[in-house]
């Protein structure tokens, strides 16, 4: 990025890639300066199919979002998704390494990097080791374990990995798209950032995100990541059946989709109709609003039904009190957030971006949640990294004047 202090995420989706530019106040406020969104085309549930297409739309987004924003956009936190990627759990331990026992920094690391040691097949590898709490002799439970005493330091922590191809493909087509990767964040994880809120995450919540082409399932608790995974079906299952139903071509059906459409028959009322363009042919004729949710209802209860089984095959199902979040483009399709908190028993919220400022209201939307949680995380994680240069370079400081006090002493 040209500019200190600003932020860009990008999300490379089944349906668009999103650019959007965040600048971070001295406050730590993020407000948004800058949004591109074009559609995708190289990208098929959530994997690149065609890296030319894809950098292409890459290069449309970025353009567009450096227009807004008034910035030359060079590196960007770019969002990973697709069936493709596994969460798993693995704990490890370390020994501190100080002599007085206190617990730094560099121990946190060394038993996060000891973690993320797990047995892996070539064509797999590792996009984040994340957390869940640490153990200190014994004591379990603990959030953040620096400057606290012990000799043994244990976390227990999830692993989130992709296939090795996958991933080279979207670094390929990020790289040709004229934009440097800072780091590749699971679409699940940067999309809890946005819309999730400190207290869902500690209760227990599901995050819920319905795209295009996939559905991204994760489960926090005790302010963690305990699950996540990615179901191959989305918002496109909809249309393709509408299309079909209806024989009309897929634009059409998106479109219908969308202003009309409905996943609860019991909403809609013989009566009401719609013109619809056949497939090959220059007449509209009227179809019942009836007929369109008859057709979506029954797409929409088979991806309720994956993500209950989901749910089910985690274990955690039981530690979500805080119910369901749902965003994502789908989750604004009229009665889907009633269908899944039927079908799942389970309250049911819809998720948009929150406390960013400046173009607030244009990126106010579910399906810009993870372009928008990008930014947010990466801004958390260069304020890490400064808050870690300032320790070393004050440590520095305080053993420059230790060092410079001994010299003296010795002088005398």
């Amino acid at each position: 990025m040209a500019k200190r202090n600003t932020i860009v995420g990008l999300d490379v989706g089944s349906t668009k890639v999103a650019a959007i530019v965040g600048q971070v106040m001295e406050d730590g406020h993020i407000n948004i300066i800058g949004l591109g969104q074009t559609p995708s085309l190289g990208i098929r549930k959530g994997m690149v199919v065609d890296i030319e297409a894809t950098a292409k739309a890459i290069r449309s987004a970025v353009e567009k979002a450096e227009q807004m924003s008034g910035i030359e956009i060079e590196s960007a936190f770019v969002s990973i998704g697709g069936p493709h990627i596994a969460c798993s759990r693995n704990r490890a331990v370390v020994a501190v390494s100080r002599e007085d026992q206190e617990i730094s920094s560099e121990d946190t690391q060394r038993v996060l990097q000891a973690a993320k040691l797990i047995p892996l097949s070539p064509d797999r590898r590792v996009i984040h080791v994340l957390p869940c709490h640490y153990t200190v002799d014994g004591y379990g439970g603990i959030v953040d374990p620096v400057g606290m005493y012990g000799n043994r330091l244990e976390v227990e922590s999830q692993i989130i990995t992709g296939a090795s191809n996958a991933v080279q493909n979207l670094l390929k087509s990020v790289y040709k798209g004229g934009v440097e990767v800072q780091e590749l964040v699971a679409s699940s994880l940067a999309t809890a950032e946005a819309v999730l809120m400190p207290a869902e995450r500690e209760l227990g919540v599901v995050l819920v995100d319905i795209g295009g082409g996939t559905s991204d399932i994760a489960i926090f608790h005790e302010g963690s990541l305990w699950f996540a995974t990615v179901l191959p079906v989305g918002g496109s299952y909809l249309t393709s059946d509408l299309a079909v139903g209806l024989r009309t071509p897929l634009s059409e059906a998106e479109r219908l989709k969308q202003e009309h459409g409905t996943v609860l028959v019991s909403e809609t009322s013989d009566a009401d109709f719609v013109e619809v363009p056949s497939i090959g042919m220059q007449e509209r004729r009227q179809v019942s609003l009836k007929m369109v949710a008859s057709i979506l209802e029954p797409r929409a209860q088979e991806i309720c039904g994956l993500i209950k089984q989901e749910l089910q095959r985690s274990g955690y199902g039981e530690l979500v009190p805080g119910g369901i979040v749902l965003t994502g483009g789908v989750s604004q399709t009229r009665g889907l957030a009633d269908l899944l908190a039927r079908d799942l028993n389970l309250p049911v919220r819809l998720g948009r971006p929150v406390d960013v400022g400046g173009l607030a209201d244009m990126v106010n939307l579910p399906s810009l949640a993870t372009a928008c949680g990008l930014v947010v995380y990466g801004a958390q994680r260069s304020s890490q990294l400064h808050l870690t240069n300032e320790k070393h370079s004050s440590l520095g400081r305080m053993w420059d004047k230790i060092s410079s006090w001994f010299r003296e002493l010795i002088s005398v």
